[in-house]
């Protein structure tokens, strides 16, 4: 039997390559009081691909993230990765939340915080050793902040930080990355830096979801987008989905130019 005839037989949803899905959501829905941040939104996200999701302030995309990871309780709706329950493959995903959400008063160094992306694998008792301060010193160096390994992370710059988030995700060796707002705040070098470890992490086969406001580098920094504005207004490949339509009908008069051909919208 092949395997996809072994995931037909077992029901599990494929998506349009004929695979199960890194990520996959059906329905869900989330309210804050009276009015729904998202509204019965349904996501399929290919093994190996990078997402963006965009859409006007307000239009849920941080929300989408959170329920999905189970930060905030959905009203309704499914959530799988690799076909599992989020409780049985939340190993294979990290995440890396929105900056200004973080405490960076709080007194640490940089390489502690890289550290606690072990924590899952290292459970409370065993104590961290060389080889796990190796490959936390190897992830800093990948997001090029090795020199900054004993620096008390609220010393850091804006973008200093993201990178130090990043740096802690990778050390999870995760198969699915969730990112809220990457790239926001940062200076261009850091932006450079982190979407080379993202596209990297594709070219390694694992996934990437972010959210997204820039976009005018959707084009080339993602293959895949979900256009979002507390509904879903589309989803697919960036070539067929990315349209003035699809945009128009995400943002309405909120959508801004900031150059020929170059749209730009609000983050959150």
């Amino acid at each position: 039997m092949s395997t996809l005839e072994l995931v037909r037989k077992e029901g599990q949803p494929l998506d349009e390559t004929g695979e199960t899905p890194a990520l996959r959501i059906r329905g869900l829905t989330v309210s804050y009081g009276r009015s729904p941040a998202v509204f019965s939104v349904d996501v399929t996200v290919p093994k190996g691909s990078m997402t963006a999701i965009v859409g006007p302030n307000g239009a849920g995309k941080s929300t989408l993230l959170k329920a999905a990871l189970g930060i905030v309780r959905p009203l309704a709706g499914q959530v799988s990765v690799f076909g599992r329950p989020l409780s049985r493959a939340r190993s294979r995903v990290a995440y890396v939340p929105q900056r200004a959400s973080v405490d960076w008063d709080f007194p640490t160094r940089v390489i502690d915080v890289v550290l606690m992306g072990l924590y899952r694998e290292l459970g409370l008792l065993r104590r961290v050793s060389k080889a796990d301060r190796a490959r936390a010193a190897e992830c800093l160096e990948r997001v090029g902040m090795a020199d900054f390994a004993d620096r008390q992370i609220g010393q850091l710059s804006g973008g200093q930080q993201q990178r130090v988030f990043l740096a802690r995700a990778l050390a999870q060796d995760a198969d699915l990355y969730l990112l809220d707002e990457p790239f926001a705040g940062v200076d261009a070098a850091t932006e450079k830096a982190i979407i080379s470890v993202l596209k990297a992490l594709r070219a390694e086969g694992r996934t990437v979801v972010a959210v997204h406001h820039d976009l005018s580098t959707v084009p080339e920094y993602f293959d895949r987008v979900l256009m979002i504005n507390v509904r879903k207004i589309a989803e697919g490949p960036v070539d067929t989905v990315f349209t003035e339509e699809a945009l128009h009908a995400t943002y309405g008069g909120r959508l801004a130019m900031a150059g020929p051909g170059a749209p730009v919208a609000g983050a959150g």
